[in-house]
């Protein structure tokens, strides 16, 4: 449906200096996804975003739509943002404050180069006011409604459209921490029901986790690991990919050696550590192991422990949080985190043991950052 290849974008900065904003993003999008382009402020990921909106203009690359060329830096080929038919959301609503939530959302349709007719403008907004929730109070005043509310608002003016692309600019970010939970919900609900083609832009990485059919993870102007939100977490190819995306715990090692089944063994600060998705490497390389700390299985003896990857340590400190108990543990002078259920009761300085699956640890090289 959406095929990116090779944007480069430029600008110049406050210094008169010149910046890339985006560096050869290539990706694409099937019809009826929702892809996810995940990263740090200042990554690149909204001027990518707003070049596909047609709000930048990129000094190279292209991007089609159902096969229609929207900009080609060879063909000069520019389609301003308003003949591109996309809906977009921002990270602030923009709702229009002296207008009804029906007025909101039918204004696009009364201004739009395509004529409708009264009725045909009331079937489409009450449609997708039903769609978000918000048919009960069409009426109502839009400043009068809830943060929450006002979001789904913006949503479906931008639905309204019947957009060939939904482009969302981090939409929940003004929303406190449980309406965003809540409207993760809505939203995955929505985008699936409606299979609307959708491109989401993030610093988050639960919202990109939670709603993405496949997450690019980019890194200062380009994409360094696009996969499944599955893979990216389990299997990260660097360790800023690891670290941006989740908590982890990271030890440094060399490969001592490589076990009959593929696994590799690795020399550590916490012992050897048996590793079953390592990267190609040889004896005496330097490598660095990623452990998420709910892989980290703990027990308050070493026969509950099993055989495989078990290690010895004392509490260093431990931090209730309802759900889960985070402890710290130190083993000799690295200190791991292991996120665990709070029934366990082993006191800080108390002594502990804790067992890692091999298939859990992932071996990164050194200079993968």
């Amino acid at each position: 449906m959406l095929n990116v290849q090779g944007l480069n974008t430029e600008y110049v900065d406050g210094n008169n200096v010149r910046v890339r904003a985006a560096r050869d993003v290539t990706f694409d999008v099937p019809e009826g996804k929702l892809f996810t382009l995940l990263g740090p402020s200042g990554c690149g990921k909204t001027t990518t975003l707003r070049s596909i909106a047609g709000l930048e203009r990129p000094v190279g690359g292209s991007i089609t739509v159902n096969g229609v060329t929207i900009f080609g830096a060879n063909s000069n080929t520019f389609v301003p943002p308003n003949k591109r038919q996309f809906g977009m959301v921002f990270q602030s609503y923009a709702i229009w404050p002296h207008m009804s939530v029906f007025r909101n959302c039918s204004f696009p349709l009364e201004v739009g180069t395509k004529k409708f007719s009264k009725r045909e403008i009331e079937e489409r907004v009450m449609r997708v006011l039903a769609a978000v929730g918000l048919d009960h109070v069409a009426e109502r005043d839009a400043t009068k409604m809830s943060g929450g509310q006002q979001q789904r608002l913006a949503l479906a003016r931008a639905l309204v459209m019947e957009p060939k692309l939904l482009l969302l600019d981090e939409p929940l970010s003004n929303l406190d921490a449980k309406l965003r939970d809540k409207m993760r919900f809505e939203l995955k609900r929505m985008q699936r029901e409606l299979r609307l083609t959708t491109i989401y832009v993030t610093h988050d990485q639960e919202e990109a986790l939670a709603l993405s059919h496949e997450i690019a993870v980019m890194r200062e102007g380009r994409i360094v690991q696009k996969a499944p939100p599955r893979e990216i977490y389990d299997l990260p190819n660097s360790r800023f990919v690891a670290d941006f995306v989740g908590n982890t715990n990271f030890i440094e090692g060399t490969v001592r050696g490589h076990e009959p089944d593929g696994h590799l063994i690795v020399d550590s600060p916490i012992g050897a550590v048996t590793v079953a998705n390592p990267v190609a490497c040889a004896v005496g390389d330097k490598v660095t192991l990623s452990m998420r700390p709910e892989n980290l299985m703990v027990y308050e003896t070493r026969e509950a422990a099993g055989a495989a990857n078990v290690f010895e340590g004392k509490v260093f400190t431990k931090v209730f949080l309802g759900e889960t108990l985070d402890f710290q543990i130190k083993v000799n002078e690295q200190v791991v985190l292991a996120r665990v259920h709070p029934a366990h009761k082993t006191p800080v300085g108390g002594t502990i043991f804790f067992s890692v699956d091999p298939q859990r640890c992932i071996a990164l090289r050194t200079d993968a950052a």
